[in-house]
């Protein structure tokens, strides 16, 4: 089939809504974007669809497996708007030479803030306490300082480090596993590296910086929670499946921790059973979700496409 050398799919329902300027970026290099019809993430079907006759795509988290790209016979560069690329068959794009590539730097900062941001709140207890008043019930309620917790980061890479980093002025005591450690930058911030059953059963606070992938999934699971201190909370801004999100409603159910605040599920929008606790804080994936980092990480996934186009001389 010939490759129409304009189509570029923009299959992320958040692009451009808030930068249309990157539309144009992509018009002005000589490319003809299509949008993503379905206010949701397409299924392999729909998206096959969406690829027909298309040379490059910039992808939000919609999976794009061994059978959409053995369907996509025209494409050649995927752009993910975002970090992760666990939603992409690496192995079958690097099979038929299709280029991929991510926005891993743009976003830390603002995925960082939100997690510093989830701490702080499950320990003041903040959202359950807001909700009380809008309530009309008066009833402060006792929380609990960061300053001295211990906090335990799983996967040291951009995120985790930014992360570090904010939490220097509250003097906590750090600990990482990461089975690739930056040395520099642990003995620079004096984190304690460490096993990762040491981390669990130690930790006041567990972070999740890690990717997803066969080794990382229910990473946490009912044996981690039952090592957990009674008195924990749990974070995850890295990615759904890390969790084993019914063996943490059965902790949770009974007290085996103190809270837990999600902002990535397994399947999303999610609507499972985890909404029923007031010491659990869910979000609609919006670790990255602010004006700026959301405009650079556009920028730079259309760069990024357009670059790809020319080094596989399609543009």
């Amino acid at each position: 089939m010939p490759i129409d050398k304009m189509k570029v799919l923009i299959s992320s329902r958040s692009f451009g809504k808030n930068n249309r300027d990157v539309v144009n970026v992509l018009k002005n290099a000589g490319l003809e974007p299509l949008f993503n019809p379905l206010d949701r993430k397409p299924s392999e079907e729909e998206l096959i669809t969406m690829l027909d006759g298309v040379v490059g795509i910039i992808a939000g988290t919609e999976n794009i497996t061994k059978n959409v790209l053995s369907h996509a016979t025209s494409l050649k560069v995927i752009s993910r708007y975002g970090v992760g690329l666990d939603n992409v068959d690496l192995d079958t794009a690097r099979q038929r030479g299709i280029l991929v590539y991510s926005t891993p730097e743009t976003p830390a900062i603002a995925v960082a803030e939100l997690t510093l941001s989830l701490m702080l709140n499950l320990l003041r207890k903040i959202c359950k306490v807001s909700r009380s008043v809008q309530n009309n019930s008066w009833k402060p309620e006792m929380g609990n300082l960061l300053m001295g917790k211990t906090i335990g980061i799983i996967g040291l890479g951009r995120i985790g480090k930014r992360v570090v980093q904010l939490l220097q002025p509250f003097e906590v005591n750090i600990l990482t596993y990461e089975t690739k450690p930056d040395n520099k930058f642990i003995k620079k911030y004096k984190i304690q590296l460490t096993s990762f059953d040491t981390l669990v059963h130690t930790s006041d606070i567990i972070s999740l910086h890690c990717p997803l992938n066969e080794k990382t999934h229910f990473l946490i699971g009912k044996d981690e929670l039952s090592q957990m201190k009674t008195n924990a909370i749990l974070i995850n801004t890295a990615r759904g499946g890390l969790i084993d999100e019914n063996a943490l409603y059965d902790a949770l159910k009974t007290d085996k921790i103190a809270g837990a605040a999600i902002d990535v599920f397994e399947n999303e929008p999610y609507t499972g059973k985890l909404r029923e606790f007031d010491n659990v804080i869910l979000t609609p994936h919006i670790g990255s979700y602010t004006v700026e980092t959301r405009t650079n990480m556009e920028i730079e996934a259309a760069t990024n496409l357009i670059n790809g186009l020319k080094e596989m001389k399609i543009l």
